[in-house]
C-alpha cells in the first residue's frame, strides 16, 4: 500500500509521539542561558544584580513548580526563603561555619522539612482558606523570629555574614563575578532537576491534579501526596534562593520573611506566564528592571508603574509574556496558511 493511502496515526500514537518528544530540548531553550552569559560580558561592573536577578528567577521557578504546575496557590512562599536565609546566616554567626556549598544543602534541607511538615497540614485546604493559611504561616515565622531574637538577631538582623571561598579557592570580588557565577550554575542544576519533573509521569500527574482534581482521585491517583511532595521540593529550592541570598549579601533580615517577597514573585510569574518554565526567567528579569529603574526614577512611587505594567499584562496578555508570543504566532500561522 502507498504511503498516500496509508491512514493517520491514530489518536493514541499521536499523543505517545508527543509525550515522547516534549521533554526533549530545543534550540529556543538556549537562549536565556545565552543571554545570562552574554550578560557577564557586555555588563561586568552589574554582576551584584545580575545576581540578584538569577536568584529572584530561581525563587520564581520554585513557586511555578507548586502554582503553573500542581495549581497550589499560595501567597507564604517567602516562608521557606527566610527559612533557607537564616539557616546559612546562623550557620556561621552562631556554629561558625560558612561554607558555601554544604550550606545550600543545610538551607535546602531545613526548608524542605518545613514544607513537608506544613504541606501536611495547610495542603488538606484549597482556595482562599490556603492562602490565608499560607500567608499566616510566614507572618508566625517572622514573628517567631523577633521574639527569639537574642539567637536571630530579631528585626535587626544577622549582619556580617563571612562566607568562606567557594571551593576554598575562589574569593569574592567587588563587583560580584563569583557570585554571578556561582549562582547561575546553581540556577542551571535547580532548572535541570524541575524540567525533568515536570515531564516525568510524576509531573503529567501535578498537570492533572491542576486540571481536575477530582478525576484524579476519581481514578485512584495519590492527590494528597503527590501535592505533599512537589510542596516539598519547591520549599527546598525556595531554601536554597534564600541562602543564595544570604551568601550574597552577607547579610540576613527578618525582611525575608515579609509579604512583599511573596506577593513579588507572585507578580514575576504573572508577568512571565504560570507553567512555562522559561516564564519565571522572562518575568524576573522584567520585574526586577522595572524595580530598578523606578526605585532609582521615584523612590516614593516605584511600586505605581509596577501596578501599572502588571494591569497592562492581566488585560492584555493574560497568560503572561509567553502565552502572548504563543496567541502571536498561533495567529501568524494560521494567516500564513
Amino acid at each position: 500500500m502507498s504511503t498516500a493511502l496509508q491512514s493517520p496515526p491514530a489518536p493514541r500514537q499521536r499523543a505517545i509521539d508527543f509525550l515522547a518528544r516534549r521533554h526533549r530540548f530545543k534550540p529556543a531553550e538556549a537562549l536565556p542561558w545565552v543571554l545570562a552569559i552574554a550578560a557577564y560580558f557586555v555588563f561586568p561592573d552589574r554582576m551584584t544584580f545580575g545576581t540578584q536577578v538569577l536568584i529572584g528567577v530561581m525563587f520564581a521557578l520554585s513557586l511555578d513548580l507548586i502554582l503553573g504546575y500542581a495549581g497550589i496557590v499560595t501567597l507564604g512562599h517567602a516562608a521557606f526563603f527566610g527559612l533557607g536565609a537564616y539557616a546559612v546566616g546562623l550557620l556561621d554567626t552562631r556554629y561558625g561555619y560558612g561554607e558555601p556549598i554544604s550550606g545550600l544543602f543545610a538551607a535546602a534541607a531545613v526548608a524542605a522539612i518545613a514544607g513537608f511538615l506544613s504541606g501536611l497540614v495547610l495542603l488538606r485546604y484549597r482556595g482562599l482558606a490556603l492562602l490565608v493559611l499560607t500567608l499566616s504561616t510566614t507572618i508566625l515565622l517572622q514573628e517567631v523570629g523577633n521574639l527569639f531574637k537574642d539567637f536571630t538577631g530579631g528585626y535587626d538582623g544577622i549582619p556580617g555574614i563571612t562566607i568562606w571561598p567557594l571551593f576554598g579557592v575562589f574569593d569574592y570580588d567587588l563587583y560580584g563575578h563569583t557570585n554571578y557565577i556561582y549562582c547561575g550554575v546553581v540556577l542551571f542544576v535547580l532548572f535541570y532537576v524541575v524540567r525533568r519533573i515536570v515531564y516525568s509521569p510524576f509531573g503529567e500527574a501535578l498537570a492533572g491534579i491542576r486540571e481536575n482534581v477530582n478525576r484524579m482521585h476519581a481514578i485512584g491517583s495519590p492527590v494528597r501526596w503527590r501535592l505533599v511532595i512537589v510542596y516539598t521540593i519547591a520549599a527546598a529550592i525556595s531554601g536554597v534562593s534564600g541562602a543564595l541570598f544570604t551568601q550574597t549579601n552577607a547579610y540576613a533580615t527578618l525582611g525575608v520573611f515579609d509579604f512583599d517577597r511573596s506577593a513579588g514573585v507572585m507578580i514575576i510569574l504573572i508577568l512571565g506566564g504560570t507553567g512555562r518554565l522559561y516564564g519565571a526567567f522572562a518575568g524576573g528579569v522584567i520585574y526586577m528592571l522595572l524595580e530598578d529603574y523606578l526605585s532609582k526614577a521615584s523612590p516614593e512611587f516605584w511600586q505605581f508603574g509596577i501596578g501599572f505594567v502588571l494591569v497592562l499584562v492581566v488585560l492584555f496578555a493574560r497568560r503572561g509574556l509567553f502565552g502572548l508570543v504563543e496567541d502571536l504566532g498561533a495567529r501568524f500561522r494560521t494567516q500564513k496558511s
